[in-house]
């Protein structure tokens, strides 16, 4: 179980030496219980408080990194139950899966789906994160030849090698080794081979029971035979399985320090139906799925997994924002028009939407107010006149665009003539209240 700030202060040297860079010892235990820092900032700790810390401060749910480099993506290491008690850490994994029975269309296909998935929401790049490689057919011949085709179209995505047949899988394990893929398909029967062939090609073990008594008994087993790194599999089909046995193993791990179950959940939702299917996907993505692996890949239904996954995993005690920018929406030139607006994702959001809409290539200049809504920051003295003029003049984007016109959101007109004495040289106009109004505003100006 998590020690408290109290129960860890007792462990620390308690010289309030400031090294940690906190102001006493005390500061930084309550830090250290909130895991907002790491006991390797007290260089006089005790290694009998090492130990004992390490060991109390681990993750409930230990993390797991797929793949390498930019594309490498991370499960686990979640420490709440509820978003609002405490923020979600790594986003659910999407994953799409390709089989060894589907033809080369379908498979060249797949791959194409997973290479063109990444789209810009409201300032984030969110793609399919990995690939599942299914050994449906049990051929480990056939299996071997997907993984040579997997593992040259998609070099740099994260694997998944799915099958419960040793042979297969050594053979095909070996085209991801040292890419840190997961070798999925682990149970009681192969319990030996699997375990030598993870150790051996340093992959995420993938533990696949039938129901959680029997998972929580593999996992035993296969921490005995040496195994770390794991991803468990209840073997949950329907939406109620998966919810309830989801549930279990989160709140086991959490609430109980449950070690067994202390890994991040892989769930598998194929549906003939993609509806259907992303209906299940949305699922896993809001009750503790780690890894969920479909089926298809339909640009629709990404966009709803996306947003879901988006959604559920911020900081609810953080707003949503996007980086300070001046943002080109179309292919804009020197006489494209230039609006402004804050960070808040859902005005950035909104805004850019009704300027596509509109056809007409502008840029939007987004300030940083900290993620607040126009009206909000006003109020909140973080969008000013003065503090426009300072974002704009350090943009440089005057030096781009032939007239030097700034448009303002409608609700802010009462800034436009302290902005024009701020801004010497610019001219200030006055936009829409409404982002719905924009496109109209913009196609009449150009007219």
């Amino acid at each position: 179980m998590a020690l408290t700030g109290v129960q860890i202060f007792k462990l620390l040297p308690k010289t309030n030496c400031k090294k940690c860079g906190h102001p006493t010892c005390l500061a930084f235990a309550m830090k250290l219980a909130q895991r907002q820092v790491e006991l390797d900032l007290c260089p006089d700790a005790s290694d009998e408080a090492k130990k004992s810390l390490g060991e109390a401060s681990a993750p409930p749910i230990r993390p797991v990194t797929m793949g390498q480099g930019e594309k490498a993506v991370k499960a686990g290491e979640e420490l709440s139950l509820f978003r609002h008690e405490k923020k979600f850490i790594h986003p659910t994994v999407i994953t799409l899966g390709i089989k060894d029975t589907e033809s080369d269309d379908v498979v060249a296909k797949k791959i194409g789906d997973i290479l063109s998935s990444e789209i810009d929401r409201v300032g984030q790049k969110l793609r399919i994160d990995a690939v599942a490689i299914i050994n449906e057919s049990g051929d480990a011949g056939k299996f071997d030849k997907l993984a040579v085709s997997v593992a040259d179209k998609l070099k740099d995505v994260p694997a998944i090698i799915c099958t419960s047949n040793p042979d297969a899988a050594r053979l095909a394990i070996a085209h991801f080794s040292g890419k840190n893929p997961i070798l999925y398909g682990a149970n009681a029967v192969n319990a030996d081979a699997m375990a030598a062939l993870a150790k051996e090609h340093k992959a995420i073990l993938g533990v696949k029971a039938e129901g959680l008594d029997a998972l929580t008994d593999l996992v035993e087993k296969f921490k005995g035979l040496g195994i770390v790194d794991m991803v468990l599999d209840s073997g949950a089909k329907s939406g109620k399985e998966i919810i309830e046995h989801n549930t279990l193993i989160r709140r086991a791990a959490i609430k109980k320090g449950d070690k067994s179950v202390g890994f991040p959940v892989i769930n598998f939702v194929e549906r003939s139906n993609p509806t259907h299917e992303a209906m299940v996907a949305g699922l896993c993505i809001a009750k503790y799925g780690g890894i969920v692996v479909i089926n298809s890949a339909e640009k629709w239904k990404n966009l709803v997994m996306f947003a879901i996954r988006q959604n559920i995993f911020t900081d609810p005690q953080v707003p949503m924002q996007v980086k300070q920018n001046i943002y080109d929406i179309g292919a804009v030139s020197a006489s494209s028009p230039l609006l402004i607006s804050t960070n808040f994702s859902l005005t950035y959001f909104i805004v850019s939407g009704e300027i596509e809409n509109s056809k007409i290539p502008t840029r939007l200049a987004v300030m940083d107010c900290e993620g607040l809504s126009v009206l909000t920051a006003w109020a909140a003295g973080k969008f000013t006149a003065a503090k426009i003029a300072e974002f704009i003049k350090e943009s440089g984007i005057g030096d781009k665009i032939a007239t030097k016109e700034l448009i303002l959101p409608g609700y802010v007109a009462i800034l436009s003539g302290s902005l024009e004495d701020k801004l010497e040289g610019w001219k200030i106009t006055v936009g829409p209240r409404e982002a719905n109004a924009i496109p109209a505003y913009l196609k009449s100006r150009a007219a």
